[in-house]
């Protein structure tokens, strides 16, 4: 599993012009599932993904979560995350899940932190063509991979 978090004050998912997901203060998060990821992976980000602290503290030290800031996720999938070019210019996605695992996956990654946070999770759309806009704080932006 790997996710690009970005700290943001802001961001939001259009797709076909409707918003789907909107939030203020928090983590944009583009997710991929990988082929061989498993629950225990899962469990594993959604832990790290509410627990990562990069929210500066009264010290403006990167020390807080973001639950800490009373901050917004929104989840976002991209299977292109695991995108490999090891040969020419196109890009071969074979360690991408295939549509149902990363579906299952990415549904139960959002049910988790909805669990957690409640009130807090925006998504896009899985699969959609997604218009992902965004005010990168800092910037900060995250790999995580597990």
């Amino acid at each position: 599993m790997r996710a690009v978090v970005q700290r943001v004050s802001e961001a939001s998912v259009t797709v076909d012009g409707n918003v789907t997901g909107t939030i203020g203060k928090g983590l944009l998060v583009l997710l991929a599932v990988h082929r061989d990821d498993t629950d225990e992976q899962l469990r594993w980000m959604a832990e790290k993904l509410r627990k990562l602290r990069i929210f500066e503290d009264d010290e403006g030290k990167m020390n807080r979560s973001v639950e800490d800031v009373d901050g917004g996720m929104l989840i976002v999938s991209q299977f292109t995350l695991y995108g490999a070019l090891k040969k020419g210019t196109r890009p071969s996605f074979t360690a991408s899940a295939g549509p149902e695992k990363a579906e299952q996956m990415y549904d139960r990654m959002v049910a988790l932190l909805e669990d957690a946070m409640p009130g807090r999770i925006q998504t896009g759309i899985f699969a959609a063509k997604m218009d992902v806009s965004l005010v990168n704080d800092g910037p900060v932006t995250i790999i995580v991979e597990r």
